[in-house]
């Protein structure tokens, strides 16, 4: 990858080299390498090193942990979309005989299947995958420890079955449909399921001593598709790209856009943390930022994808040590100290090459009740309602083309909008969902449900 470091002022890139040198030192790791993404294409790389005379660059192999979990997400969506599977599908209609399919694959994929954390031990990663040679020896006697779908519960076991879903599915070997299916069409070659030279080598540094201690790669075998993956910040900055943008060849910019929304029942820690997690993704809100992306960790790796869409920067982080530094707070950093910086310049604003004239006289100012909104024409053929003042409801609405819209997110996800017209044509009022919206507040000419008092507004008097 052609990293573009001219883009980014002088200043940005020092505080950038700065954030990541406190990081390796602080950290205490051996090496850390970091790449920022901003507007589709790698702006900047940088590494420090605990080895003199040479450091790592973005080419560089290192092990990503559950970063893997996100890549064996996009092949089960690639599954959905092309009508192979649907996300409400129980496990067991595609895979069955496993114990733990009643879970559904969308519940599989949010982490709130009810399945165990772990696999049983010994600890797998730390073990040759050749210990659990078989599904029931990843899932153990009791796969699940809670109601499928009622919580969400960080599982690897759930994501060994994702991935022997893709199997049983393709015929063909997880990391093979991986390479033919995204990594090749993404250009991702430097990504692979066994370490390719150059790569780092795995430590563990002693929490009281300056002195390290070599940990083992082990081949995950049925696990691989939870965190068996190696790759580099070259790679994973074009995979934040994809993850921002979509990329037809492997999904579109619809699919990847649900990929990152909350699909998991949040718990009362993570509604505090600001934490969700959606389809293979996890969702923080950091210092006033919406971030997505994954963490990953084996032993001897810690890894990072961190992506602000609304500011069309991301960050990848890689280190080589089993514990240290944390590469989620050092991502969130690196995708901050660009946005501030450097914020993003907006497009230039454009008048609509064309307006439907029935759906302009629809916008400006309606009353739910004595509630005040605006709708307003979007600049992708579609509509937003929102409340002029305080707190409220609001919405996006797609058209669907016969003078009806559909809600796109919050309350009204998926309800429908239709302007309700009289016999001469003129609009009576908006139907949302069944709620009257009416250009006057409780206007006495609309179908107000539970009519509107004949006396009218009036004082105290």
């Amino acid at each position: 990858m052609t990293t573009q470091q001219e883009e980014l002022l002088p200043a940005t890139r020092r505080a950038l080299l700065h954030r990541i040198a406190v990081a390796q030192a602080e950290g205490r790791t051996p090496s850390l390498v970091a790449a920022v993404v901003r507007d589709g294409h790698a702006v900047w790389h940088g590494a420090r090193t605990s080895v003199e005379g040479h450091g790592p660059n973005e080419n560089v192999q290192y092990r990503i942990g559950s970063i893997t979990k996100t890549f064996t997400a996009v092949l089960v969506l690639r599954l959905r979309d092309e009508g192979v599977l649907d996300l409400g599908d129980p496990l067991e209609k595609h895979l069955p005989g496993t114990g733990a399919g009643e879970a559904t694959i969308a519940e599989l994929l949010a982490h709130s299947g009810g399945l165990a954390a772990e696999s049983p031990g010994p600890w797998w990663e730390r073990t040759p995958g050749s210990l659990r040679p078989e599904l029931a020896d990843v899932l153990g006697k009791q796969p699940l420890l809670h109601p499928a779908g009622r919580r969400h519960h960080y599982s690897n076991p759930g994501y060994t079955l994702l991935g022997a879903l893709v199997e049983k599915l393709r015929g063909a070997p997880w990391e093979e449909v991986l390479r033919r299916e995204v990594l090749e069409p993404l250009g991702l070659d430097r990504t692979s399921g066994r370490p390719l030279m150059p790569h780092a080598g795995g430590w563990a540094v002693h929490p009281w001593a300056d002195v390290m201690l070599a940990e083992p790669a082990e081949d995950l075998g049925r696990m691989a598709p939870a965190g068996q993956l190696w790759s580099t910040t070259a790679d994973l900055a074009r995979f934040a790209i994809f993850l921002t943008k979509g990329d037809d060849r492997v999904l579109s910019a619809e699919t990847v856009r649900e990929m990152r929304e909350p699909a998991a029942p949040s718990e009362a820690a993570d509604v505090v943390d600001g934490a969700a997690y959606g389809l293979g993704l996890q969702i923080q809100r950091w210092d006033g930022r919406l971030l997505v992306g994954h963490s990953g960790s084996l032993p001897g790796f810690l890894a990072n994808l961190t992506i602000s869409v609304e500011d069309d920067v991301a960050a990848v982080v890689l280190t080589n040590c089993t514990s240290g530094p944390l590469p989620a707070g050092v991502g969130a950093d690196l995708v901050r100290i660009v946005a501030e910086a450097e914020p993003r310049i907006p497009e230039p604003w454009r008048p609509l090459r064309e307006v439907d004239t029935s759906v302009l006289e629809l916008a400006g100012q309606w009353y739910w009740g004595t509630h005040a909104f605006a709708l307003r024409l979007t600049t992708d053929g579609g509509v937003s309602l929102e409340p002029l003042s305080g707190y409220g409801r609001r919405s996006r609405f797609r058209t669907n083309g016969d003078g009806t819209w559909t809600g796109l997110e919050g309350y009204y996800a998926g309800e429908s909008l239709r302007a309700v017209r009289r016999p001469d044509g003129s609009v009576s009022h908006l139907d949302l969902g069944s709620f009257v919206f009416t250009r006057q507040p409780y206007d006495e000419g609309a179908p107000v449900p539970g009519g509107v008092d004949p006396a009218g507004w009036r004082g105290i008097g």
